[in-house]
């Protein structure tokens, strides 16, 4: 009878956390259920660790379930709600008169929107180029 033996090869491989790019122990080796990559989660009360994701029990598969940071609290996208501001606060962000702010935009000096209503709008990227480039 003919057996196999498994080939056993002996090489260090260092995992990174990919939320906070250290390396990982084997007590903090977690793995995300969204993304799949590797995260700290301390999984021994007695020895020191530090938590980049959660761990709970899902009620409905009744199963443990894993996540990072990284997927439970993602960055907002690069046009948030939060970027759209009016002329006050633009003004302001730019350190002008709310007139002068919207006589620029007039010009077309900096990007904009006018509501029905006569309000202007801008995004905060906007008014932050117009700010560097000078009015």
């Amino acid at each position: 009878m003919l057996t196999r033996e498994p080939v056993v090869t002996m090489t260090t491989l260092e995992i990174a956390c990919s939320v906070c790019g250290e390396p990982l122990e084997a007590h903090t080796e977690a793995y995300c259920d969204s993304c799949g990559k590797p995260y700290h989660l301390n999984q021994r009360t007695d020895l020191p660790g530090k938590d980049c994701g959660q761990v709970w029990i899902s009620e409905e598969h009744l199963s443990l379930e894993f996540g990072c940071d990284t997927c439970l609290h993602p960055e907002p996208p690069a046009e948030a709600l939060d970027d759209i501001i009016d002329s006050t606060e633009a003004a302001a962000l730019a350190g002008l008169a709310e007139g002068d702010l919207i006589s620029a935009a007039d010009r077309g000096a900096v990007r904009h929107r006018k509501t029905a209503g006569g309000i202007y709008l801008f995004q905060r990227g906007d008014v932050l180029a117009f700010n560097q480039a000078g009015p």
